[in-house]
C-alpha cells in the first residue's frame, strides 16, 4: 500500500475510536451502562472487520509478477472474517446479554468513520 492509503487507514482508525467512545458514553448516559458496553462491543467488532479488510487489501497490493497469485491464507481470511465476526457477535449477544440494538449501532462505526474521512478528503483534497 502507498503511504497515503496508510495515512487514510490511520485517520479512519482514530475516527472510529472517537466515535466509539462518544457513542458508548452517549448510550451509557441515556440508557445505562449495559447499553454503553453493548455499543462498545459492536464498535470493536466493526473495528476488527475494518482491520481484517485493510490487512487483506495490503496483501493484495502490488505483486512481484502477474503469475504470482495472492496466497490462499489471504483468500481464506477474506472469506472467513464474516463467519468469525458473526460468531463473536452472536456469542456476545446471546451469552453476555448485551442489547442487540446497541451492538448493531456499534457495527456502523466503521461506516460512519469512512464517511467522515470521505468528507475530509473532499474538503482538504489530500
Amino acid at each position: 500500500m502507498t503511504g497515503d492509503s496508510s495515512g487514510i487507514a490511520r485517520r479512519i482508525g482514530r475516527l472510529m475510536g472517537a466515535i466509539a467512545l462518544a457513542g458508548a458514553i452517549g448510550f451509557a448516559i441515556s440508557r445505562g451502562p449495559w447499553w454503553g458496553l453493548s455499543f462498545l462491543v459492536g464498535a470493536a467488532l466493526s473495528g476488527a472487520s475494518f482491520w481484517l479488510t485493510h490487512l487483506v487489501v495490503q496483501h493484495l497490493g502490488p505483486q512481484t509478477s502477474k503469475d504470482d497469485p495472492p496466497s490462499a491464507s489471504d483468500a481464506t481470511l477474506m472469506g472467513m472474517r464474516y463467519v468469525i465476526l458473526g460468531a463473536a457477535a452472536y456469542g456476545t449477544i446471546r451469552y453476555l446479554g448485551l442489547h442487540l440494538e446497541a451492538v448493531l449501532a456499534g457495527l456502523l462505526v466503521a461506516a460512519a468513520a469512512a464517511l467522515i474521512e470521505v468528507l475530509y478528503e473532499l474538503i482538504h483534497g489530500t
